[in-house]
Protein backbone atom coordinates (compact mmCIF):
# COMPACT_ATOMS: atom_id res chain seq x y z
CA UNK A 1 0.00 0.00 0.00
CA UNK A 2 1.05 3.38 -0.36
CA UNK A 3 0.25 6.15 2.67
CA UNK A 4 1.58 9.75 2.89
CA UNK A 5 2.98 11.07 6.11
CA UNK A 6 2.38 14.66 6.97
CA UNK A 7 6.17 15.26 7.93
CA UNK A 8 8.21 12.95 5.25
CA UNK A 9 5.46 12.44 2.41
CA UNK A 10 4.61 8.97 0.73
CA UNK A 11 5.67 5.98 1.66
CA UNK A 12 5.07 2.29 1.19
CA UNK A 13 4.18 0.34 4.52
CA UNK A 14 2.15 0.47 7.20
CA UNK A 15 4.09 2.94 8.85
CA UNK A 16 6.44 5.90 8.06
CA UNK A 17 9.65 4.31 8.07
CA UNK A 18 11.39 7.83 9.43
CA UNK A 19 8.61 9.00 11.86
CA UNK A 20 6.50 5.46 12.39
CA UNK A 21 3.44 7.31 12.07
CA UNK A 22 0.66 5.68 10.25
CA UNK A 23 -0.26 8.62 7.85
CA UNK A 24 -3.09 9.20 5.68
CA UNK A 25 -3.97 5.98 3.27
CA UNK A 26 -3.68 6.78 -0.53
CA UNK A 27 -4.04 3.47 -1.83
CA UNK A 28 -4.32 -0.29 -1.62
CA UNK A 29 -1.98 -2.74 -2.88
CA UNK A 30 -4.31 -3.84 -5.46
CA UNK A 31 -4.94 -0.21 -6.46
CA UNK A 32 -1.04 0.42 -6.59
CA UNK A 33 -0.99 -2.39 -9.37
CA UNK A 34 -3.56 -1.54 -11.27
CA UNK A 35 -2.71 2.06 -11.17
CA UNK A 36 0.67 0.37 -12.27
CA UNK A 37 -0.40 -1.54 -15.31
CA UNK A 38 -2.56 1.55 -16.46
CA UNK A 39 0.52 3.92 -16.54
CA UNK A 40 2.68 0.99 -18.37
CA UNK A 41 0.17 0.93 -21.19
CA UNK A 42 0.35 4.80 -21.28
CA UNK A 43 3.51 5.75 -21.03
CA UNK A 44 5.24 2.29 -22.57
CA UNK A 45 3.01 1.20 -25.32
CA UNK A 46 0.56 4.87 -26.30
CA UNK A 47 -2.44 3.72 -25.12
CA UNK A 48 -5.64 5.68 -25.18
CA UNK A 49 -3.22 7.56 -27.82
CA UNK A 50 -2.53 10.66 -25.33
CA UNK A 51 -0.38 13.84 -26.46
CA UNK A 52 2.76 12.71 -25.35
CA UNK A 53 6.09 14.45 -26.19
CA UNK A 54 9.47 13.34 -28.06
CA UNK A 55 10.63 12.01 -24.37
CA UNK A 56 7.61 10.63 -23.18
CA UNK A 57 5.90 13.07 -20.98
CA UNK A 58 2.85 12.47 -20.57
CA UNK A 59 0.27 15.56 -18.85
CA UNK A 60 -1.21 14.02 -15.44
CA UNK A 61 -4.55 15.23 -15.55
CA UNK A 62 -4.57 13.94 -19.36
CA UNK A 63 -3.28 10.34 -17.82
CA UNK A 64 -5.95 11.32 -14.76
CA UNK A 65 -9.08 11.74 -16.69
CA UNK A 66 -8.72 9.19 -19.69
CA UNK A 67 -8.21 6.45 -16.76
CA UNK A 68 -11.73 7.31 -14.72
CA UNK A 69 -12.93 7.54 -17.95
CA UNK A 70 -12.34 4.20 -18.67
CA UNK A 71 -12.04 2.55 -15.57
CA UNK A 72 -15.38 3.64 -13.57
CA UNK A 73 -14.22 1.78 -10.37
CA UNK A 74 -10.95 4.35 -10.39
CA UNK A 75 -12.88 7.09 -9.80
CA UNK A 76 -11.25 7.94 -6.58
CA UNK A 77 -8.09 8.93 -8.64
CA UNK A 78 -6.61 12.29 -8.49
CA UNK A 79 -2.72 13.33 -9.74
CA UNK A 80 -1.30 13.24 -6.20
CA UNK A 81 -1.75 9.64 -6.39
CA UNK A 82 0.30 8.88 -9.74
CA UNK A 83 3.12 11.24 -7.84
CA UNK A 84 2.65 8.92 -4.73
CA UNK A 85 3.44 5.91 -7.23
CA UNK A 86 6.10 7.47 -9.11
CA UNK A 87 8.15 8.85 -5.59
CA UNK A 88 7.95 5.70 -4.08
CA UNK A 89 8.34 2.90 -6.72
CA UNK A 90 11.51 0.96 -5.82
CA UNK A 91 12.66 0.47 -9.33
CA UNK A 92 12.37 3.72 -10.68
CA UNK A 93 9.97 3.42 -13.37
CA UNK A 94 8.71 6.37 -13.72
CA UNK A 95 9.78 10.16 -14.11
CA UNK A 96 7.92 13.14 -13.36
CA UNK A 97 8.69 16.41 -14.87
CA UNK A 98 6.64 19.84 -13.87
CA UNK A 99 3.21 18.61 -14.43
CA UNK A 100 3.88 15.28 -16.62
CA UNK A 101 5.23 11.87 -16.04
CA UNK A 102 7.04 9.40 -18.07
CA UNK A 103 8.34 5.50 -18.12
CA UNK A 104 11.94 5.59 -17.69
CA UNK A 105 12.42 2.05 -19.96
CA UNK A 106 10.26 -0.56 -21.10
CA UNK A 107 8.98 1.37 -24.30
CA UNK A 108 7.48 -0.59 -27.22
CA UNK A 109 7.20 3.12 -29.32
CA UNK A 110 10.21 5.13 -30.00
CA UNK A 111 11.12 7.54 -28.07
CA UNK A 112 14.44 10.32 -27.97
CA UNK A 113 14.57 10.04 -24.09
CA UNK A 114 17.54 11.93 -23.41
CA UNK A 115 18.62 9.80 -20.08
CA UNK A 116 21.51 10.37 -18.45
CA UNK A 117 25.00 8.80 -19.73
CA UNK A 118 27.35 9.29 -17.01
CA UNK A 119 27.83 6.57 -14.38
CA UNK A 120 27.45 3.61 -16.86
CA UNK A 121 29.57 0.67 -15.56
CA UNK A 122 32.16 -1.04 -16.99
CA UNK A 123 30.24 -4.46 -17.34
CA UNK A 124 26.18 -4.71 -17.75
CA UNK A 125 24.41 -7.99 -18.09
CA UNK A 126 21.63 -9.11 -20.29
CA UNK A 127 19.33 -12.56 -19.37
CA UNK A 128 18.34 -14.69 -22.55
CA UNK A 129 17.44 -18.28 -23.54
CA UNK A 130 20.15 -21.27 -24.23
CA UNK A 131 18.38 -21.38 -27.09
CA UNK A 132 19.33 -17.87 -28.29
CA UNK A 133 22.50 -17.37 -26.53
CA UNK A 134 24.90 -18.89 -29.11
CA UNK A 135 23.09 -16.78 -31.78
CA UNK A 136 23.39 -13.36 -29.56
CA UNK A 137 27.24 -13.99 -29.21
CA UNK A 138 27.27 -14.71 -33.13
CA UNK A 139 25.20 -11.55 -33.87
CA UNK A 140 25.08 -9.48 -31.23
CA UNK A 141 21.74 -8.39 -29.15
CA UNK A 142 18.99 -6.07 -31.00
CA UNK A 143 15.95 -5.37 -29.49
CA UNK A 144 12.83 -7.35 -29.71
CA UNK A 145 9.57 -6.68 -28.36
CA UNK A 146 11.15 -3.47 -26.90
CA UNK A 147 12.77 0.07 -28.69
CA UNK A 148 15.77 -0.55 -26.93
CA UNK A 149 17.70 -3.55 -25.28
CA UNK A 150 17.29 -3.26 -21.94
CA UNK A 151 20.54 -4.15 -19.75
CA UNK A 152 20.90 -4.68 -16.08
CA UNK A 153 23.61 -3.76 -13.49
CA UNK A 154 24.44 -6.49 -11.84
CA UNK A 155 24.34 -10.62 -12.84
CA UNK A 156 21.45 -10.75 -9.94
CA UNK A 157 19.25 -8.19 -11.19
CA UNK A 158 19.60 -9.96 -14.82
CA UNK A 159 18.96 -12.99 -13.43
CA UNK A 160 15.45 -12.07 -11.66
CA UNK A 161 14.58 -10.37 -15.02
CA UNK A 162 15.27 -13.19 -16.94
CA UNK A 163 13.33 -15.62 -14.50
CA UNK A 164 10.38 -13.98 -15.59
CA UNK A 165 10.76 -15.49 -19.14
CA UNK A 166 12.58 -18.70 -18.48
CA UNK A 167 12.86 -20.95 -15.29
CA UNK A 168 17.15 -20.75 -15.51
CA UNK A 169 18.26 -17.85 -17.76
CA UNK A 170 21.78 -17.41 -19.16
CA UNK A 171 23.26 -14.50 -18.30
CA UNK A 172 25.49 -12.19 -20.84
CA UNK A 173 27.63 -9.72 -19.70
CA UNK A 174 28.25 -6.37 -22.02
CA UNK A 175 31.80 -4.93 -22.26
CA UNK A 176 30.18 -1.50 -22.32
CA UNK A 177 33.27 0.80 -22.41
CA UNK A 178 33.72 -1.13 -25.82
CA UNK A 179 30.29 -0.65 -26.91
CA UNK A 180 30.50 2.60 -26.33
CA UNK A 181 34.15 3.12 -28.48
CA UNK A 182 31.69 1.39 -31.34
CA UNK A 183 29.40 4.36 -31.05
CA UNK A 184 26.49 2.60 -28.99
CA UNK A 185 25.82 5.10 -26.26
CA UNK A 186 24.33 3.63 -22.85
CA UNK A 187 22.38 5.68 -20.91
CA UNK A 188 20.92 4.81 -17.31
CA UNK A 189 17.13 4.72 -17.17
CA UNK A 190 16.57 3.56 -13.54
CA UNK A 191 18.43 2.06 -10.41
CA UNK A 192 19.20 -0.66 -12.23
CA UNK A 193 18.35 -0.54 -15.57
CA UNK A 194 20.47 0.33 -18.24
CA UNK A 195 19.29 1.01 -22.29
CA UNK A 196 20.90 0.77 -25.30
CA UNK A 197 20.14 0.67 -29.13
CA UNK A 198 22.17 -2.42 -29.77
CA UNK A 199 25.35 -4.25 -28.19
CA UNK A 200 27.43 -6.32 -31.23
CA UNK A 201 29.15 -9.55 -31.04
CA UNK A 202 32.45 -8.38 -30.25
CA UNK A 203 31.31 -7.03 -26.49
CA UNK A 204 29.45 -9.63 -25.54
CA UNK A 205 30.93 -12.72 -23.33
CA UNK A 206 29.11 -15.31 -21.75
CA UNK A 207 28.44 -14.71 -17.54
CA UNK A 208 29.34 -17.10 -14.96
CA UNK A 209 27.48 -17.98 -11.63
CA UNK A 210 30.18 -17.35 -9.62
CA UNK A 211 29.50 -13.38 -10.67
CA UNK A 212 26.66 -13.13 -9.26
CA UNK A 213 27.63 -13.87 -5.60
Amino acid sequence: MIRECSEHGYFRDETCPYCGEEGKFLMSDFEVEKLGRTLAGILRHGRFDLDMDEQGFVEIRDIVSVTKEHNPRMGWLRPHHIEALVETDPKGRYQTGGSAVRATYGHTIKLDLKLPTDGVPEELFYPTTPEEADIILEVGLLPSDRSMVHLSLTYNDAFRAGSVRVEDPVILAIDTVSCIDRGFSICRAAKTVFLCRQVPAECLRMAHEEEGE
